[in-house]
């Protein structure tokens, strides 16, 4: 006997991967999202964090140069040359 081109079973079988590929393009889809949104929060950061990372390492130098500045003056009060 032939078997119907419309099977039960190829039927169910097709309709199984139509609604596979539908959730993958819309996974796909969320996905490229969400790389997206990442990409978006990676580029404030990187913008943003320059002037913070300036500003402590400017603070830190400024406050060696004024430590350094102490120590010399302390030397000269006491009579020691450096």
């Amino acid at each position: 006997m032939i078997t119907p081109l419309l099977d039960p079973t190829l039927v169910m079988a097709g309709t199984c991967l139509a609604g596979l590929i539908v959730v993958a393009s819309a996974l796909l889809k969320a996905w490229q999202g969400w790389l997206e949104l990442k990409r978006q929060e990676l580029g404030q950061t990187s913008r943003a964090m320059p002037d913070e990372h300036t500003g402590v390492g400017t603070a830190r130098i400024e406050l060696a140069d004024l430590k350094e500045r102490i120590r010399k003056l302390e030397a000269i009060a006491s009579g020691v040359e450096l």
